[in-house]
């Protein structure tokens, strides 16, 4: 199978650096990634996937991109220099990578076993 023929969720990252520059353009981002800030990524949401829970994949990302920012909030440095935005982001990735593959999510009577830190209706409103 060609690269052309692979199905999306097959793509390396080299071929979504062009969705993550037009987002990074629509958010007014002057950043752009490289192949290896993406690899880092998917890295994570694969491993989170995997090791957690796959709904905790994509907001795990998102936690990532927050961590990221603040991260190098005011380092101005930091924002201009795409090594540097790489290193703070492969470090990040790498900490919740250990912890998404360490150990399983303790269920609510801390048993360790996974599946059962579901929510109870009602706790996503704020209701216990």
């Amino acid at each position: 199978m060609t690269d052309q023929q692979r199905p999306a969720h097959h793509l390396p990252p080299c071929d979504l650096v062009p969705w993550s520059d037009a987002v990074a353009e629509l958010y007014g981002l002057p950043e752009r990634f490289t192949d290896e800030d993406l690899g880092h990524v998917l890295d994570v949401a694969r491993d989170v996937s995997k090791g957690v829970a796959r709904p905790a994949a994509p907001v795990t990302t998102f936690l990532l991109g927050v961590a990221l920012g603040r991260a190098t909030a005011g380092d101005d440095a930091a924002v201009g220099a795409t090594d540097a935005l790489t290193a703070v982001l492969a470090r990040l990735a790498r900490e919740v990578q250990d912890a998404a593959l360490a150990r399983p999510i303790p269920d609510e009577q801390g048993t360790g076993e996974q599946g059962a830190a579901e929510p109870r209706t009602g706790e996503l409103a704020g209701q216990a």
